[in-house]
């Protein structure tokens, strides 16, 4: 049996081509994702560990949120000197960095990295820990020379003698570049500008008498865990944040983690597309091979096989096949792994490919996943083939059970059906925003699986709708098309499905996508008053200096600025909650249309008072009058009165929980220098709004980080934003159908095969060769639509249930992108048509006696 079972995988290699391929892409994104998470883990681990201080004293932050605020949390200068004398200390220094400075060029260009990676602006202080080092120029002294880092220099074409401008919080001031930085180790990719310490302090922080951290260096013999409790115990009890140099690498590793686990869980998605698509295919694939040689098998069952054998005959092919398909695709991982390297690379993060990490655990994850997933898709046809009776031999008949009815299907897709929609209802009718969240996941998975069991029995009614028209359109070419579609739903129902996943998944998000556009088109409508909204793209502050430069620009009639800032409340059902606030100038009614439950905007603004979303209030028992505690950054408590309620409802869409807002006396007490997120500007009396934009635009030409945008502005940004998420949804559409179109291509090859006879006495009776192949179009066509049409009216379900979720966070408008929808059965269509080509192209070319006397 295992010879045979050989010389069958080998003799049907070419038919089993398609579906290695499945495996290939799927192993492939996991084994990719693993290596280049790995390997760029394990790069910034060394580069962390090896430039960390044996213990960082830097200020504390009992806040988890990563709302940018703008403020830098210090810690006095002086605690270098007093650390120093510490028993066990070699050397203490003072740390002047920031993240929040821009530094533009003589054109008024950023030099900064467009990658989303930092600027940052930090003092020259080298030690044999130091990740970079001085190879050309000098060190900067004074207030007028910095150095800037080599790969930042080259990109901006910045050389010894430019001239460049830092705009910090307290200010602007220019700066020569009098030496160039070389990184040596990985550099992260962020753009680095030193000065001399004393001009850091001065010019970034606003005081010399302040520092962002001070970091210290171990005597010989002495641990980092020591000296840490021996600083601990100078120090008594303190409001800093102490770290050895392991927990300083946690710690920068942990905020690493996130932009790596977006990239990890994108490929990972990627994998589990095709995966999910792949066993349609492999399902496919195996049962009609089975059904092809149902006389093979027949003979081998009539030779003394039995049905375990004749199981395990085929499951044994199903493992070489994964196999195979599973050593080829960790051999695409590793490129793929290498060529986000590469990208990585482009885009300023300067990681090597001679460090590429492969652990055990890549090669384990992508064979287990390849094996795992042929082995499963095989067993029900492997079931099938054990099946077939030792009398198939003499007859020339499909393996049994092919043709069997499909009222198994229906009982068991109606009961999955069944509690699938009632979890989707579940989430239409809920009130919290978790529950629905749950209900949805559970809807989305079970309506799935329910569509692809009972997919089969959906096959004649709708191909016979879809197809309806081919008889009058083609004659008896369309008649035969139609027919050969709806021979086998079982067969049509699994190849369909390859692309109804893909294709229920971007119906889905384009409702989803489409309905937020919507909601958030409307609430600017219906909020936003003022001429002009400045503001950085990504939501980063500003200085103070931007916020003057506006006041002071010809024609301005108002500005009211929004400053954000991170904090905790402790609520009366006793809930504490981590969350950002919003901070407004008094008057905000003028460029806002705020809708008050209770109250108004002067008892909300006020000072020692704060405002919330009136949902919000009522699901934390807060009223109009409660005392709140509120904790902001570096342990400053306080309590604020609840003054109004609003019914605004879309606050958390933007990250903020619950709606919160107050007075600039407020924020200004408890969370000093921060800076300003968001400028609303209005015209003065007799000044266009054209004019107005002009003088504003000429004013801020020095500050390229921000932008002028009116409603239709702020509009199309919130868009974009939006249209990432879809972008990445349609890649997965795209990979999706890349799947689908070998599944149909591998469906109507063997099909090809399985109808040699067939086509030939069609020949042989006159049928063209140019028929025949419209005959096979038109089938793949009528396969590819009925599948589009399927995940198209899942998907939409999907999203009308994504849009109640939505709507529990205030985005309640619902929208269907009609255009879309559309294009997409078009080019479902396509997809038909280029998936034929080629099982179109070798059935015409058949011999006809040849064909007819195939066996």
């Amino acid at each position: 049996m295992l010879k045979a079972t050989l010389r069958s995988f080998l003799a049907h290699k070419g038919r089993l081509l398609l579906s290695a391929l499945a495996v290939v892409l799927s192993v492939a994104f996991v084994a990719g994702s693993l290596i280049f998470s790995d390997t760029v883990t394990r790069t910034f681990d060394r580069l962390f560990a090896s430039t960390s201080a044996d213990v960082t004293v830097q200020p504390r932050n009992d806040l988890d949120s990563q709302i940018p605020t703008g403020a830098t949390a210090t810690v006095p200068a002086s605690l270098a000197e007093r650390l120093a004398k510490v028993d066990g200390v070699a050397a203490t220094h003072v740390d002047a960095a920031v993240e929040n400075a821009t530094v533009v060029d003589s054109e008024n260009e950023s030099v900064g990295p467009t990658t989303g990676a930092p600027t940052i602006v930090t003092n020259w202080e080298v030690t044999e820990r130091s990740a970079v080092e001085l190879t050309s120029g000098r060190e900067p002294k004074g207030g007028g020379e910095a150095l800037l880092d080599a790969d930042t220099a080259k990109k901006k074409h910045v050389s010894i003698g430019d001239t460049l401008t830092v705009q910090a919080q307290p200010g602007s001031f220019p700066v020569r570049i009098v030496g160039i930085a070389t990184f040596t180790t990985t550099n992260p990719g962020a753009a680095l500008v030193f000065l001399d310490t004393p001009t850091a302090q001065t010019k970034l922080l606003g005081s010399a008498e302040s520092a962002t951290s001070i970091s210290v260096d171990a005597a010989p013999g002495v641990s980092d865990a020591q000296l840490k409790q021996r600083i601990t115990t100078e120090l008594g009890a303190n409001p800093y944040d102490l770290q050895t140099s392991e927990e300083q690498a946690k710690s920068a590793a942990a905020q690493l983690g996130g932009f790596l686990d977006v990239i990890k869980y994108v490929m990972l998605g990627f994998a589990g597309i095709a995966v999910l698509v792949g066993v349609f295919l492999i399902v496919n694939t195996f049962s009609m091979l089975i059904a092809q040689r149902t006389r093979e098998l027949g003979l081998l069952r009539a030779l003394g096989a039995d049905r375990r054998q004749v199981r395990r005959s085929v499951l044994t092919e199903a493992l070489l096949l994964g196999l195979v398909g599973s050593t080829v695709g960790l051999a695409a991982g590793i490129g793929l792994a290498l060529g986000l390297i590469k990208l990585m690379t482009a885009f300023g993060m300067n990681l090597k490919s001679t460090e590429m990490v492969l652990g055990w655990a890549t090669p384990v994850s992508s064979y287990a996943v390849g094996v795992g997933v042929t082995f499963v898709a095989a067993y029900l046809p492997a079931r099938r083939a054990a099946g077939v009776s030792p009398m198939a031999a003499l007859a020339d008949a499909e393996v049994a059970g092919v043709g069997r009815p499909l009222r198994i299907r229906a009982v068991v897709g109606a009961i999955v059906g069944a509690v699938g929609v009632a979890a989707l209802a579940g989430c239409a009718a809920s009130s919290t925003t978790s529950t629905a969240a749950s209900l949805l996941g559970l809807g989305v998975v079970l309506t799935l699986i329910a569509t692809v069991i009972a997919g089969p029995l959906l096959v004649r009614p709708v191909i016979r709708v879809l197809g309806g028209a081919f008889p009058a359109l083609f004659g008896s070419v369309g008649r035969m098309s139609q027919r050969n579609a709806l021979r086998n739903p079982r067969r049509t129902g699994a190849t369909a499905a390859a692309l109804m996943v893909g294709l229920a998944l971007v119906g889905g998000m384009s409702v989803a996508s489409a309905s937020m556009t919507k909601s958030f088109d409307q609430q600017i409508d219906k909020t936003l008053g003022a001429d002009f909204v400045i503001q950085n793209s990504n939501f980063v502050p500003f200085s103070q200096e931007l916020t003057d430069e506006v006041r002071g620009t010809e024609g301005i009639g108002l500005v009211v600025r929004l400053r954000l800032a991170t904090l905790a409340v402790r609520l009366p059902d006793g809930e504490r909650i981590e969350t950002a606030a919003a901070a407004y100038d008094p008057r905000l009614d003028d460029v806002a249309q705020v809708t008050y439950a209770q109250g108004n905007s002067a008892a909300a603004l006020g000072d020692g008072r704060i405002g919330m979303d009136a949902k919000f209030a009522k699901e934390h028992e807060v009223r109009v009058g409660s005392t709140i505690p509120v904790e902001f950054p570096a342990g400053r408590k306080t309590e604020l009165t609840v003054g109004a309620l609003t019914d605004q409802g879309a606050a958390e869409g933007f990250g903020m929980r619950g709606g919160l807002f107050f007075g600039f006396g407020t924020v200004e007490k408890y969370l000093p220098n921060g800076q300003d997120s968001v400028l609303y500007v209005n015209a003065a009396p007799g000044t266009s709004a054209d004019q107005l934009r002009s003088n504003l635009e000429k004013a801020l030409e020095p500050y390229p980080q921000v932008q002028v945008l009116d409603q239709a502005d702020y509009k199309d940004l919130i868009h974009d934003q939006i249209a990432v998420l879809l972008y990445l949804v349609y890649a997965l559409l795209g990979l999706a159908i890349v799947i689908a179109v070998l599944g149909v291509v591998n469906t109507l090859a063997l099909s090809v095969v399985e109808r040699t006879r067939e086509i030939g006495l069609l020949r042989a009776i006159g049928l063209a060769r140019r028929q025949l192949r419209r005959m096979i179009r038109l089938e793949s066509v009528v396969i590819a639509v009925f599948g589009a049409v399927l995940g198209l009216a899942l998907g939409m379900v999907w999203g009308v249930c994504v849009q109640q979720v939505l709507a529990l966070q205030g985005m309640k408008a619902f929208a269907v992108p009609w255009a879309t929808i559309i294009a997409v059965v078009v080019g479902s269509a396509v997809v038909g048509i280029v998936a034929a080509l080629l099982p179109a192209l070798r059935a015409s070319r058949m011999n006809v006696l040849a064909a007819i006397a195939h066996e």
